[in-house]
C-alpha cells in the first residue's frame, strides 16, 4: 500500500466505495485510491460507503456502513437470517445473478493462478441448481448450554457464536422440524448439554442426514465421552414422535477444538445405513460418509461429468477419491472396468457394499492415498485410459499429478469444489493437457460456492 495512504487511514474510517467485482470468496472488490478494497456482502455495482475493518500493507478489509445506490443485482428480499449465520453469503444476490457471479469467481481464479492459455478457455453458463432453498441433505447442528438456557442451530458467521435456530432457508422442513423436535427431547429428559464455559456436558452436536428418495432421516448425536445419558428414553421417545427417524448412531469426540467428528461411530438404534437414489441406484450411506449435499442436483452434475468423460465399452477407469463409489457406479455399465480409491476405510467398505446392492460385477476398491495406490495399480499392470478425481477442497495431491502427467490417460475429467485449488492444480495439469471446457454447476445456492466439471483431452 501507499505509505502516504496508509498514514492517512485508521480502522473506523468511512470513504465512497464502488464495487468493480466479485472476489474469489464472494466479496465485493472497489479500489480506494488504487488500494483494492474486499468488502462483505457488497455486489458489483452497488455504490457504498466503506467503514475500514482491517488496514493491510497492500489491502484494506471493509465492511458496508451504508449502501447509497444499490447495485441491480441485489436481491429486495434478503432472509433475516443472512446476517447471523453462515451458509447465506449469496442470499443478498438475485439467484440468476448468482449464477453468473459464481461464473465469475471461476474465471478470478484462473486470472490468479494463470494456467496455460487459460485467456482461451471456454466457461459454460453454471447450470442453475433444482431447488434454490431447502435443497441440504444434511446438518451439523452444534448444541449448547449458554447462561441457562439449550441453544441449537449454526454458528454466527465467522465465529463460534451459537445462533439458536427454528428454520434455516437452505435446509429441508423435515430436517428442521426433527431437529427442534429432538432439542426439546433433550431438554425433557434434562440430558447434559456441552457447556464451552464450564467444559462440562456430554452431548455436543447433532448431526441429522435426510434421504429425499425415500423420506428417511439419519440422527448422530456427538458426545465428548461413551458415557450417552438416558439413551433408551431417547431412543423411545425419537421412535414416537419422529417416526422418519431411521437410524440412531453415536459418534464420540472428546477434543473441544478439533475436528466436528471423533474416530469412534457406534449404531445404538435401526438402521446401519441410510439409503439415497442417485441416477437409479441405490446408495448405502453410513453417517460418515461423503455425499453431496444437494441430493437433486448430484443427478445433474453427474449426468455432466458422464458427458466430459464421454465412456466406451473399452474403458478402464480410475474413480479416484471415490468415497462411497458414486461416481463409479453409475458410470459402470458403461466401461470396462472401474478402480475406486478412497483414504477412509470405511467409506470403501460402503464402496464394495453399494456395488453389490447395485449388482456391479466390474468395480475394484482400494483404501490408500491416490498417489500410492494409483503407481501400485500401474505396477500391477493396469492402466485406466481414463480418470476422473473429484478431491476434497484442497485439490490433487502433487504425487497425483505428478503420476497422471508421466502416465498420460487419454481422458481426464476433474471435478472440483473449489476454484482456487482448480486453478492451481491446472497450471501443471496443462503441460500436457489441454482443457476442452469448463461447466459450472450450482450445488449450493445462496452460497460463492461453485462445482466445476473440467474436460482435460491429452495433448
Amino acid at each position: 500500500m501507499n505509505t502516504n495512504i496508509t498514514s492517512e487511514l485508521k480502522v473506523g474510517d468511512r470513504f465512497p466505495l464502488t464495487i468493480k467485482r466479485i472476489g474469489i470468496n464472494g466479496e465485493g472488490i472497489g479500489f480506494f485510491k488504487h488500494v483494492i478494497v474486499f468488502v462483505p456482502k457488497a455486489v458489483p455495482e452497488d455504490v457504498i460507503v466503506c467503514e475500514i475493518v482491517e488496514l493491510h500493507d497492500n489491502f484494506i478489509n471493509g465492511k458496508i456502513h451504508k449502501i447509497r445506490t444499490a447495485s441491480p443485482y441485489r436481491n429486495p428480499d434478503v432472509p433475516e437470517l443472512a446476517s447471523k449465520v453462515g451458509g447465506l453469503e449469496f442470499a443478498h444476490i438475485k439467484y440468476e445473478d448468482q449464477l453468473k457471479f459464481k461464473a465469475d469467481i471461476l474465471r478470478e481464479s484462473l486470472d490468479k493462478y494463470k494456467p496455460y492459455a487459460y485467456q482461451n478457455y471456454r466457461i459454460k453458463p453454471t447450470v442453475p441448481s433444482v431447488q434454490q432453498e431447502k435443497y441440504r441433505n444434511k446438518a451439523q447442528f452444534p448444541i449448547q448450554e449458554i447462561d441457562g438456557k439449550i441453544l441449537c442451530g449454526l454458528y454466527k458467521d465467522g465465529t463460534q457464536d451459537l445462533v439458536d435456530l427454528t428454520e434455516m432457508p437452505t435446509q429441508m422442513d423435515l430436517t428442521m422440524s426433527a431437529m427442534r423436535k429432538i432439542v426439546q427431547i433433550i431438554k425433557d429428559l434434562n440430558i447434559p448439554v456441552f457447556n464451552p464455559e464450564k467444559k462440562s456436558g456430554i452431548l455436543r452436536m447433532i448431526v441429522i442426514r435426510e434421504s429425499v428418495e425415500f423420506n428417511k432421516l439419519q440422527v448422530t448425536f456427538i458426545t465428548r465421552s461413551q458415557k450417552f445419558l438416558k439413551e433408551r428414553q431417547i431412543i423411545e421417545k425419537i421412535q414416537a414422535e419422529i417416526p422418519e427417524v431411521s437410524s440412531i448412531s453415536q459418534n464420540i469426540n472428546p477434543d473441544d477444538k478439533g475436528s466436528v467428528w471423533g474416530d469412534e461411530t457406534k449404531l445404538i438404534w435401526g438402521d446401519e445405513y441410510l439409503q439415497e437414489d442417485i441416477n437409479g441406484y441405490i446408495f448405502n450411506l453410513s453417517p460418515r460418509a461423503f455425499l453431496q449435499l444437494n441430493s437433486l442436483q448430484t443427478d445433474k452434475l453427474y449426468d455432466l461429468a458422464t458427458e466430459a468423460l464421454h465412456p466406451e465399452a473399452d474403458d478402464v477407469l480410475l474413480d479416484a477419491y471415490c468415497g462411497v463409489g458414486t461416481i463409479g457406479i453409475t458410470l459402470a455399465d458403461q466401461v470396462k472396468h472401474v478402480y475406486g480409491i478412497e483414504i477412509i476405510p470405511e467409506a470403501i467398505e460402503d464402496a464394495k457394499k453399494n456395488a453389490e446392492l447395485n449388482e456391479i460385477k466390474n468395480a475394484d476398491y482400494y483404501v490408500g492415498s491416490v498417489d500410492q495406490v494409483y503407481p501400485q495399480l500401474l505396477t500391477d499392470d493396469i492402466h485406466p485410459n481414463a480418470v476422473i478425481v473429484d478431491p476434497p477442497r484442497v485439490g490433487l495431491d502433487a504425487k497425483l499429478i505428478d503420476t497422471i502427467l508421466r502416465h498420460r490417460p487419454a481422458k481426464l475429467v476433474y471435478v472440483s469444489c473449489n476454484p482456487s485449488t482448480l486453478a492451481k492444480d491446472l497450471t501443471r495439469l496443462t503441460n500436457k493437457y489441454r482443457v476442452e471446457y469448463l461447466q459450472p454447476v450450482d450445488m449450493f445456492p445462496q452460497t460463492p460456492h461453485v462445482e466445476t466439471i473440467v474436460k482435460l483431452s491429452r495433448r
